[in-house]
């Protein structure tokens, strides 16, 4: 079965009668179409929240969806399919609204040859709406597979420096690299120097990396008041598994 199917199975347990004879009806329009389709979403389909783990793709994680960007995500895979597919979602990329682009970074990783789409997903790392990274960012296979370790590492950080949840990022410690140790050793003396915490999940990404600053960072962890920063020195130390992390994830705000 085809992701678009798999998609569509999941929509039609989600949308009522008259919302699925619309994406039915709409589904079997020109490329045109759909992509009007696509823009005509909202007005056709609920925004329910998606509460549950759909299974479609590893790593793609809908939990925190809503059932109007799974149907334009639909339409976008209908579209790709169309022989004017590519440059029509070029278009849709070129002139959509926040919502409509969320849906578009979504879509990346189950779209006909992904890799076409890599200037696109960069360009939400560079986005100043949060919607629209976080799209990118979480709970999205996309980047993990297909960005360059130095974008992979510009995400990483941007998420970091603006305390966003970083447990969050499909591939996290698969992507783990030295470079990105280095900056975040960094990172911490600077954050330190200016008073403030560094968020206790930078350090799984340092455990495996030799840094200049590693052993005063771990004894500094260790010594400290908040027993967060005294976990994760721990964890550091023990080259802890990933699993053991996860008592330092309530600390992160959900996106």
């Amino acid at each position: 079965m085809t992701t678009a199917e798999l998609i569509y199975q999941s929509i039609a347990s989600l949308a009522n009668p008259t919302e699925l004879a619309w994406i039915e009806e709409k589904r079997e329009a020109d490329a045109k179409g759909l992509a009007l389709a696509f823009v005509m979403v909202p007005r056709k389909v609920s925004k329910t929240p998606i509460q549950k783990d759909l299974g479609l793709l590893t790593g793609w994680n809908w939990q925190h969806g809503t059932v109007d960007q799974l149907v334009r995500v639909y339409f976008l895979l209908q579209l790709a399919d169309k022989q004017e597919g590519k440059s029509q979602i070029e278009t849709l990329f070129d002139t959509a609204e926040m919502n409509e682009l969320v849906a578009l970074y979504r879509a990346l990783p189950a779209l006909i040859k992904p890799e076409i789409w890599l200037h696109r997903a960069t360009d939400a790392v560079r986005s100043n709406m949060g919607p629209v990274f976080d799209a990118i960012a979480f709970g999205n296979p996309y980047p993990k597979t297909y960005f360059s370790e130095l974008a992979w590492n510009q995400l990483v950080l941007k998420c970091i420096f603006n305390d966003k949840p970083i447990h969050l990022i499909e591939g996290l410690d698969e992507r783990a690299n030295q470079a990105l140790a280095d900056t975040l050793a960094d990172f911490a003396q600077e954050r330190w120097s200016a008073g403030r915490r560094v968020p206790s999940q930078v350090w799984r990404l340092i455990r495996e990396f030799d840094t200049k600053s590693k052993k005063q960072d771990l004894e500094r962890l260790a010594a400290s008041p908040d027993p967060n920063d005294q976990i994760a020195a721990q964890l550091v130390l023990n080259y802890s598994p990933l699993e053991a992390w996860k008592v330092l994830e309530k600390e992160e705000t959900a996106y």
